[in-house]
């Protein structure tokens, strides 16, 4: 058996799930997500949990396993609590601000940059314009979001200006200085 696939997902408090054939809905407080999984996989409910079971030993169904046991965790810890990703902005005038449902990004270029959220994300920008919260329900969406703003203006290794996750460590370069000394 797989070892992710076999763990149970408890249900919280005000999360239900609706299964009808391999199409799974989980509704929450925060929200309601639908996903389809392929017919080799089973999902059920027990006694509060849901169970993720396959129906042959075959490679790619023992594959399948795992994932759709992980895919139904994220979609019951999304409607429930959420997910978020942070980035931070590094860089001489390089800021953030948030018009409605508009990241506005001034990162270095002539202009600024407009970033419209997809359906279900919200941003939040904090500690002086320099931290970007990306907040939403689908952990894939939250994250896809995350990386198209961190690729705007990645950190360079130079001098480490840029947008990069919070607490992501970017490898420094030696300039030519550092060359012609060593």
């Amino acid at each position: 058996m797989s070892r992710i696939g076999r763990l149970p997902i408890e249900l919280p408090k005000g999360v239900e799930v609706n299964i009808q054939g391999a199409k799974v809905t989980v509704k929450g407080p925060k929200g309601e997500l639908t996903r389809e999984f392929r017919p080799e996989v089973l999902v059920a409910i027990d006694d509060g949990h849901l169970v993720v079971t396959r129906t042959s030993e075959v490679g790619p169904v023992r594959a399948l396993h795992g994932l759709t046991r992980a895919l139904l965790a994220n979609m019951v810890h999304g409607v429930a609590e959420g997910f978020r990703k942070s980035l931070e902005i590094e860089g001489l005038g390089y800021r953030a601000s948030v018009q409605g449902s508009e990241l506005s990004l001034q990162v270095g270029h002539s202009h600024p940059v407009k970033y419209l959220a997809p359906n279900g994300i919200t941003f939040e920008v904090e500690k002086g314009d320099r931290i970007i919260h990306v907040n939403g329900i689908d952990n894939e969406v939250v994250g896809q979001t995350a990386a198209e703003i961190r690729g705007i203006r990645p950190p360079e290794p130079y001098k480490g200006k840029g947008i990069r996750y919070l607490g992501e460590k970017i490898r420094r370069k030696a300039g030519k200085a550092g060359k012609a000394a060593a």
